[in-house]
C-alpha cells in the first residue's frame, strides 16, 4: 500500500554530489528533495522571498531540517541572483522545477508567467554557461505544451500547441534548453511531465480539491464539491515516480528530452467518481455543461456541482502521454494507477482532517473509514467509461 512518504528507489551508497533544486516548496521540489537526500546528496534548495515561507510539503515529509538541506531566497527574474545561487552551491546538477505553475492563474498574469516561468529559465541556463558548462540541468518542461493536441497519444515528436500563458512560456523554456543544449553543449535534458499528483498537491489543482472536499463531506460538511470542465480528460500519474525520473534522466550518457506519462487518460467526472465511492457514496449525474450535477444515488443530496467561473478562456480538452521512449532509455515506468492515486490522496486529506478535528484524541469516527479506504481493492473503485 503506498502513501505519502512513498519514493521509488532505495538509498544507495552515500555521495558526495550537490543538487540544486529550484521551486523546492513545491510537491516535486519537496519529493525529489528527499529523494536525492537518501541517495546521499547535499541539496540547496530555493524558494522565492514571501512575507511567510511556506515549507509544509517539507515539513510533511520530514525533511525540513535535514543536516544536508540548504534552503536559499532567490528570484528567478534576476540574472545575478541565478549567477550567485550556482556559485554558492558549487552544485553539479540543477533541477529547475521553479515556476509560476497555476495554468489558471497564467491567463490572469501572463507577463508575470512569461518572467518566471520562460525568462527565468533562460537566466539559469546562462548562468550555467557562464559559471560552469559541465553542470547538468534538467528543465521541467510540460504536457500543457501539447495544448490542442495534435495526435494521440501525445510523444516527443508530436507538434506542440499551447492554450494558456503557461503554456506557451513553458515551450519558449523547453526550446531555449534545447538551443543551449545544441548551441554550448550543456548537458540540458527536458522532462515532458503529464499530470503527476499526490497528496502534496495544492488544493488549487483539480485532484487534490476533490480529495480534499470529498475529506470534508465524509467528516460531515454539506458543501458540495465545485468543479469547472468535467469532461476534461488527463493522464494522471503519481508524483514520486516522477522526480525519480527527473534524477535519471540526469545520470544518463547524453541529455534527453522525453515524455513521463502513464499513456491512460481519465476525466475530472471519473475521478470524483471514485473518490465519492471510497466514502461509500455513489454518484448518478444528471444534466449537461454549467448545469450538471452529480447527486448521492441513496439520498438524493448535491454532492457535486459545476461552476463556469472555473472554465478556462482557452480549454485543454484531453491529454494522454506515450512513454515508451522514456522506458527503453532510462529504464523508467509508472506504477500507480489514477484510481490508486486517488484513493492515496484521500486518505492524507482525511487523515490531515482527523488530526485538525481531535489533535489530542487518538481515536477517531474517521479512523474506520481510513482503514476501510486502506483495504480496498482499487480495481473495485474503478467506473464504466462516461
Amino acid at each position: 500500500m503506498k502513501g505519502i512518504d512513498d519514493i521509488p528507489g532505495s538509498p544507495e551508497a552515500p555521495t558526495t554530489s550537490t543538487a540544486l533544486i529550484t521551486g523546492i516548496s513545491g510537491q516535486d521540489g519537496a519529493y525529489l528533495a528527499r529523494f536525492l537526500l537518501d541517495k546521499g546528496y547535499t541539496v540547496f534548495g530555493t524558494y522565492r522571498r514571501t512575507s511567510t515561507p511556506n515549507f509544509w510539503r517539507l515539513e510533511e515529509l520530514g525533511i525540513r531540517h535535514h543536516p544536508r538541506l540548504k534552503l536559499l531566497v532567490h528570484d528567478l527574474t534576476d540574472p545575478g541572483s541565478c549567477i550567485r545561487i550556482l556559485e554558492a552551491s558549487n552544485a553539479t546538477e540543477v533541477y529547475h522545477l521553479g515556476a509560476q505553475s497555476f495554468v489558471g492563474a497564467s491567463f490572469d498574469q501572463p507577463v508575470t508567467t512569461a518572467e518566471i516561468t520562460g525568462l527565468g529559465t533562460v537566466h539559469f541556463l546562462e548562468a550555467v554557461r557562464a559559471v560552469n558548462r559541465n553542470i547538468r540541468f534538467y528543465q521541467a518542461s510540460s504536457a500543457e505544451m501539447f495544448g490542442r493536441v495534435q495526435a494521440v497519444p501525445q510523444s516527443e515528436t508530436t507538434p506542440f500547441y499551447p492554450r494558456s500563458p503557461y503554456a506557451a512560456a513553458k515551450l519558449y523554456a523547453h526550446w531555449m534548453a534545447i538551443n543551449y543544449r545544441e548551441s554550448y553543449d550543456i548537458f540540458a535534458s527536458c522532462g515532458i511531465l503529464f499530470n503527476h499528483e499526490s497528496p502534496l498537491r495544492g488544493q488549487d489543482f483539480v485532484t487534490r480539491k476533490i480529495t480534499d472536499c470529498v475529506a470534508q463531506i465524509a467528516l460531515g460538511s454539506t458543501t458540495p464539491l465545485r468543479l469547472g470542465n468535467l469532461n476534461a480528460e488527463r493522464d494522471w500519474g503519481y508524483a514520486p515516480e516522477y522526480v525519480a525520473g527527473m534524477w535519471s534522466m540526469l545520470q544518463a550518457d547524453e541529455p534527453h528530452t522525453l515524455v513521463f506519462a502513464t499513456n491512460k487518460t481519465h476525466s475530472v467526472r471519473s475521478f470524483a467518481t471514485w473518490a465519492f465511492l471510497l466514502i461509500g457514496r455513489e454518484i448518478e449525474w444528471s444534466g449537461a455543461g454549467a448545469a450538471e450535477v452529480g447527486r448521492c444515488a441513496r439520498t438524493g443530496a448535491v454532492l457535486v456541482e459545476v461552476a463556469s467561473d472555473y472554465y478556462r478562456p482557452a480549454e485543454v480538452d484531453s491529454l494522454i502521454g506515450d512513454p515508451s521512449k522514456a522506458r527503453k532509455t532510462i529504464n523508467w515506468q509508472p506504477t500507480t494507477t489514477a484510481q490508486e492515486l486517488c484513493r492515496i490522496m484521500l486518505n492524507a486529506d482525511l487523515e490531515r482532517h482527523r488530526r485538525a478535528a481531535r489533535p489530542a484524541d487518538p481515536s477517531s469516527i474517521l479512523d474506520p473509514l481510513i482503514d476501510q479506504i486502506s483495504q480496498l481493492d482499487h480495481a473495485s473503485i474503478s467506473v464504466p467509461a462516461l
